[in-house]
């Protein structure tokens, strides 16, 4: 019982470093660095949500191991679809806006300006 135990500390030390050093990582990004990070993350979790899948399809029948792993590849399908979210709208800052068409309707609603006095 007392291998379990710390195991179970180990593997909870590293989680809490790994959250930290995470967080360090990625609050010192730059900003014109996100979109590509972003697309990279995008790769990694479709990688996550093959392996949750897997997980939650294996032939057996714990129904704790099937719960846990339906629920990575929920939360693994969420993060992707955000990715590709934020991904989208920071790419949409880089285009170039163009100037407002003015049609035909808004034309002929203005008053037409006479040439003297």
């Amino acid at each position: 019982m007392s291998g379990h135990n710390a195991l179970l500390v180990f593997e909870v030390t590293i989680l809490v470093l790994a959250i930290f050093l995470g967080f360090e990582v990625i609050s010192k990004v730059p900003t014109l660095l996100h979109t590509p990070l972003m697309s990279g993350t995008n790769a990694i979790h479709g990688i996550v949500i093959v392996g949750a899948m897997l997980v939650a399809g294996a032939g057996h029948k714990d129904t704790l191991t099937l719960v846990i792993g339906l629920i990575a590849v929920v939360l693994a399908s969420a993060n992707v679809v955000g990715g590709f979210v934020v991904t989208d709208r920071m790419l949409e800052m880089f285009k170039k806006r163009e100037p407002p068409a003015k049609n035909a309707a808004s034309e002929a609603s203005e008053p037409k300006e006479t040439g003297g006095r």
